[in-house]
C-alpha cells in the first residue's frame, strides 16, 4: 500500500497535469495521493478548483483516494493561520505548509506559526526541527513529514528522533515533482529504516498514521 500526501502539478512546478499524476500513481499502486501543489492567496482559488475537478472524476473511475490539497509556501507566518481557514473554505481537504527546510530561505518563524494552526495537516520538510516544535506538533495532532525529496531529507533523521520522543505522528511522503520521484514501498522503507527507526515504526508510519489522516479528511467532501 502507497499513500502520499505531498505532491506537485503542473499547476506549480511539477510536470504532470493533476489527471496524468494521479494516473500514474494509481498505475504504480498507490491507494492515496494528495495534490499539494504550491500556492499563497493570490493563486489559491484557480488551484484547488482545477484539482478538485481532476481528483473527483479519477476517485469516482479508478477507485484511487485523489484528495485535493495545497501547499502553502513562502506565506509569512503571520498570515498562516488566515490563509489555512481560506483554504478550508475554498475546498482543500489537505493543507500542507511548506516548512524551515535547510535548502530554502524560509522564513523562520514559518514551522510555529503552522504548528499553532488547527486547518493544518502536515508540515512539510520541517529542517532543523526544535523540542519545542515537536512538542506542539504532538499536542495539536499536526503531522510531520519525513520526505524522500533530494534536499529536504537531510534533515529526516532529527525530525524522526524528536517525533519519536515528543509523541508527534509522522509521515512519510515524496513531494514529487516528478513521475519518477513516486513513491515505492521498497523506496519508502528503507528511508525510514535509514533514519534508525525500526521496521515496526515503519509501518506505523506507512499504513496507521495515513490511515489516521485519511479518515480526518473524509470528513471534508
Amino acid at each position: 500500500m502507497i499513500y502520499d500526501f505531498h505532491t506537485h502539478t503542473s499547476l506549480s512546478d511539477g510536470v504532470l497535469s493533476p489527471i496524468e499524476l494521479i494516473r500514474r500513481a494509481h498505475a504504480q499502486g498507490y491507494q492515496a495521493i494528495a495534490l499539494t501543489d504550491h500556492s499563497a492567496p493570490g493563486t489559491m482559488e484557480r488551484i484547488i478548483r482545477e484539482v478538485t475537478g481532476d481528483c473527483a472524476l479519477a476517485r469516482k473511475h479508478w477507485g484511487i483516494m485523489a484528495i485535493p490539497g495545497i501547499e502553502l509556501t513562502h506565506v509569512p507566518p503571520p498570515a498562516i493561520a488566515e490563509t489555512s481557514r481560506r483554504a478550508r473554505e475554498l475546498g482543500a481537504w489537505i493543507v500542507v505548509v511548506h516548512g524551515e527546510s535547510i535548502i530554502e530561505p524560509v522564513e523562520p518563524g514559518t514551522n510555529l506559526a503552522a504548528l499553532n494552526c488547527p486547518e493544518v495537516d502536515i508540515l512539510a520538510h520541517p529542517g532543523l526541527l526544535t523540542w519545542e516544535q515537536a512538542q506542539r506538533a504532538a499536542r495539536n495532532g499536526i503531522f510531520l513529514e519525513l520526505t524522500s525529496r533530494p534536499g529536504h531529507c537531510l534533515t529526516n533523521g532529527l525530525i524522526a528522533l524528536l517525533a519519536q520522543r515528543s509523541g508527534a505522528k509522522l509521515l512519510f511522503n515524496s513531494d514529487s515533482h516528478h513521475p519518477s520521484e513516486l513513491l515505492t514501498p521498497q523506496l519508502a522503507e528503507a528511508s525510514i529504516l535509514g533514519t534508525g527507526l525500526s521496521i515496526e515504526d515503519s509501518q506505523q508510519i506507512l499504513v496507521a498514521n495515513a490511515q489516521m489522516l485519511l479518515k480526518r479528511v473524509k470528513k471534508y467532501p
